[in-house]
């Protein structure tokens, strides 16, 4: 029988992009890379519980839900993030930020001081700049204050990132420029909690870190796994938790790593020369047609 893995999702470290699976091993994926694998014909994708717990009655989740929760593990693993607000006495300082993922893409945001770009990695963002520093509540307020004042969002779909990253500005000055206007628009604003230091605009720009200069545009994504399918190509770019595959006679395909959790993954049986598609992609969808969606983030 061969063997399975169980993917804990995809990571950012200091050498890039790594895959964490079962037991604690991890694979890089450095550009060019071949990312193969294989649902298995009778897998059933189970929810991977909350806070490092399992869940107690191993429920079967859909395979489109990129939380890979039942309802009662994704309202405990919610209940005990910052973003419930339920961590109010939370001594660690806090950073606030505008992220920024493609033409008329920012959003506002807070993330410990301890993580420093992690978070923005995670979440794909093309480039960013801190807004200012204190107190989580503190953090928090300022979010806020900036949401309503800048008109901007603090949750942008996953989908409407894919959607303009083939799209972005070919200079980081035409990248930063969003950023920089928002910036100075947001340390000018009055109300501000005493707490929170505010802090100069220095915009980071990740389109290198993320491989995404010159890779072909996109044709599409995978919409979700299935039993008996697999995923056969060569890894391009990576942004947040997606990764760009070149797959052989299709084109550039972006697979959410979001949608490996909760399955028993295996190797590819026959690996054909020419690469393999047999999960279901589809053509992106417009951001005008995008729902909001809740954002929760070897083998080969």
């Amino acid at each position: 029988m061969a063997r399975v893995w169980e993917c804990a999702g995809l990571r950012w470290v200091a050498g890039g992009p790594v895959l964490e699976w079962g037991g604690g091993r991890r694979s890089a994926l450095p550009w060019g890379k071949r990312v193969a694998f294989a649902v298995p014909g009778d897998g059933v994708r189970t929810c991977v519980g909350a806070r490092g717990h399992a869940c107690p009655r191993g429920v079967a989740v859909p395979g489109r839900s990129t939380g890979a929760r039942c309802e009662e593990c994704a309202r405990l693993d919610r209940a005990h993030s910052v973003a419930a607000d339920t961590l109010a006495d939370d001594p660690r300082p806090y950073r606030v930020y505008l992220a920024w993922f493609g033409p008329g893409l920012v959003k506002v945001g807070i993330t410990a001081s301890e993580r420093g770009p992690a978070r923005l990695l995670e979440q794909g963002a093309v480039c960013f700049s801190w807004l200012g520093t204190g107190p989580l509540m503190a953090a928090r307020r300022t979010e806020e204050l900036l949401r309503a004042a800048l008109g901007v969002p603090d949750r942008i779909a996953y989908a409407q990132k894919r959607a303009v990253r083939s799209a972005l500005p070919g200079t980081r000055a035409a990248r930063a420029a969003e950023v920089r206007e928002l910036h100075a628009r947001a340390v000018a604003l009055a109300g501000w909690p005493e707490t929170l230091r505010r802090e100069p605009c220095e915009v980071a720009d990740h389109v290198r870190t993320f491989g995404l200069e010159g890779v072909p545009e996109a044709c599409g994504e995978v919409g979700e796994l299935v039993p008996g399918g697999a995923v056969d190509g060569e890894l391009v770019a990576a942004a947040g938790p997606d990764l760009h595959l070149a797959v052989a006679g299709l084109g550039v395909v972006v697979l959410d790593t979001r949608l490996m959790t909760g399955w028993a993954l295996g190797p590819v049986a026959v690996p054909p020369a020419s690469g393999t598609r047999t999960v279901p992609v589809r053509p992106f969808r417009q951001p005008r047609d995008l729902e909001r969606e809740q954002e929760q983030d070897g083998l080969f």
